[in-house]
């Protein structure tokens, strides 16, 4: 799947449109096997697992393959949970932006059903729901599926642990086998296979392999912060670590140029490189790079691709990437030419079942590390101001400065008072 690009895969304009916003550059390899075979028309089963972006792999021939302005659903997307019926509606309306007519309805438990029959009442063509609030709205007759052409399982090896082989078998026969049914599921056990041999019509398998392997002699962390402090852990493990150049990777342009400002705000010398630059651009940023003019390059994967600087100390995934093999790319832009590298990761919360995906597929455990501190940094400032000040007395040069502070040493204050004072001025000088 090297060098394909969306427009490749027939999405329409204004749906590519909308995937610019966004920032993605590239289909990942479960998106560019998916849409295409989709789109065609055929029954689709894709294993997958979360944080390989399969969302847009259904979301997107979803958007497309709804009847715009009808009010009754033409596509059904079934989810095991709330909090991914949640995710799928928030991606799916984003995607559908600038596409005139079709509307996302989410409907779970735990949120006020009234609240759902007025969303339905007034009209979707998609709908994204939980089995259980699908069943009942169904049986309330406030859900039809007699125009339904396109229905997709997310996670159905979850749905069937969860105990919803019933309620899917249920839902499926409103169809009657006519609408074309996708399915993504990380695992393809018997209960799955049967599922498809009944309501699928010869699907078509696709599956992206996992055959990532880290390099050797590379350091791999994950570190639990909040998406809001990540700049700032960036900059604290800069700091204590005193690296020299890092490369931090986004899945987005937009949060490329967005990390960017925020670095050169706080003081840190840095540039974007990603594939809405010129190449001269793109050139004037890596030739800055390599000769250390910047200290942090933040890029995204496809303008990444073929980058190569040997000493860069450290590698940032900001976001966790969409595919394993993503992250075995970024990682290997350190620890170069038999040196030792450090590649930290940032997770949190739901994020977890994604790096989880990812040490199973690299066969490497992430080891968790704390965020530095602020006494911490403070201390290794002070270590490395003290490296200077070190530095300076071997090289020598002195007698004008002495002759400076001689006066000061002969008055109130001791020498050491004055070596403190001076210190703690270039330390908060910074």
């Amino acid at each position: 799947m090297k060098n394909v690009s969306f427009s490749d895969l027939g999405i329409q304009p204004e749906i590519l449109k909308a995937i610019n916003e966004m920032g993605f550059e590239a289909p990942t390899p479960i998106q560019g096997k998916c849409i295409p075979a989709v789109l065609s028309g055929s029954d689709v089963v894709g294993q997958a697992q979360t944080g390989t972006g399969k969302t847009a792999a259904f979301g997107i021939p979803a958007i497309q393959m709804a009847n715009s302005g009808s009010k009754i659903p033409s596509v059904l997307i079934l989810t095991p949970t709330r909090e991914l019926a949640i995710q799928v509606t928030g991606e799916l309306i984003k995607l559908a932006k600038f596409t005139n007519g079709v509307y996302t309805v989410p409907v779970y438990g735990g949120q006020p059903i009234n609240r759902q029959f007025k969303a339905l009442k007034k009209g979707a063509q998609i709908v994204v729901g939980t089995p259980g609030r699908i069943i009942d709205h169904l049986k309330r007759g406030t859900l039809r599926l007699n125009n339904l052409k396109f229905v997709v399982l997310d996670e159905a090896d979850e749905m069937l642990n969860m105990g919803f082989r019933e309620d899917l078998e249920e839902i499926l026969s409103y169809s009657s086998g006519k609408a074309q049914t996708v399915m993504f599921s990380a695992t393809v056990p018997k209960a799955i296979r049967q599922i498809m041999n009944k309501w699928m019509h010869q699907p078509e398998m696709v599956k992206v392999e996992g055959k990532a392997e880290t390099a050797a002699g590379i350091e791999q962390f994950v570190m639990e912060v909040r998406d809001s402090v990540r700049t700032e852990a960036v900059c604290r493990i800069m700091d204590v670590g005193n690296f020299k150049l890092a490369l931090i990777f986004c899945n987005t342009k937009r949060l490329c140029d967005s990390l960017v400002q925020d670095l050169q705000a706080r003081g840190y010398s840095s540039d974007a490189l990603h594939g809405d630059m010129r190449q001269n651009v793109r050139d004037k940023v890596m030739n800055k790079f390599r000769t250390g003019q910047i200290d942090m390059l933040v890029a995204t994967d496809v303008a990444a691709r073929g980058l190569d600087v040997e000493n860069v100390d450290v590698v940032f995934n900001y976001d966790i990437p969409q595919d394993p093999e993503y992250y075995v790319h970024r990682i290997g832009r350190t620890g170069r030419a038999g040196r030792n590298g450090m590649a930290i990761t940032f997770s949190s919360g739901n994020k977890r079942k994604r790096i989880r995906y990812i040490e199973k597929m690299i066969r490497t455990q992430l080891m968790p590390l704390p965020m530095p501190s602020v006494s911490e940094v403070r201390q290794s400032k002070m270590g490395n101001h003290l490296d200077d000040v070190i530095e300076t007395l071997h090289a020598g040069g002195l007698r004008e400065y002495i002759d400076q502070l001689e006066p000061l040493a002969e008055g109130d204050f001791t020498p050491i008072e004055i070596a403190a004072a001076l210190l703690k001025l270039k330390v908060h000088a910074q």
